[in-house]
């Protein structure tokens, strides 16, 4: 006795417009830019705090200084401060994270509405982790860094 095969599953598609599809595909690929900006000027603007702090830092290790409860204070304000500063980390590795995201999107969104001609070559693109976010972390205290 023969059954009748079940007939194969297919997913529904939708049509869109070269032209939308087009415009979407821009769109997320300058956020994928302004992204990569913001992350620079964090970086920047990190570095520059660091030096700050360093040189804040050395003007209190004066040992002439050491004596003022005042000053023991200021310290360690500055060594809490610093540690703070490692959002930078955090921040960037969640830009770095949702680049790739938005570019695989804009990527693979091209690629399936208008295929790829021969001879095209097909931006390389990293597949998505199964980790929806690389960054743990919510929080920022002295020895509780959790990166990955």
């Amino acid at each position: 006795m023969h059954m009748p095969s079940e007939p194969a599953f297919s997913a529904p598609t939708v049509q869109l417009p070269v032209m939308l599809v087009a415009e979407v595909q821009d769109s997320l690929l300058v956020v994928v830019h302004d992204l990569n900006r913001l992350d620079a000027l964090l970086a920047n603007a990190m570095e520059k705090l660091m030096r700050r702090f360093t040189v804040a830092s050395q003007n209190l290790a004066d040992p002439a200084l050491s004596d003022l409860d005042e000053l023991r204070g200021v310290r360690s304000a500055l060594r809490s401060a610093v540690t703070e500063l490692q959002f930078q980390d955090m921040a960037s590795q969640l830009i770095g994270h949702t680049s790739k995201v938005l570019q695989g999107c804009a990527y693979r969104l091209a690629a399936d509405a208008m295929g790829s001609e021969d001879g095209e070559a097909v931006p390389f693109v990293e597949e998505v982790p199964e980790r929806p976010n690389p960054v743990t972390q919510d929080e920022m205290e002295a020895g509780s860094i959790e990166l990955f």
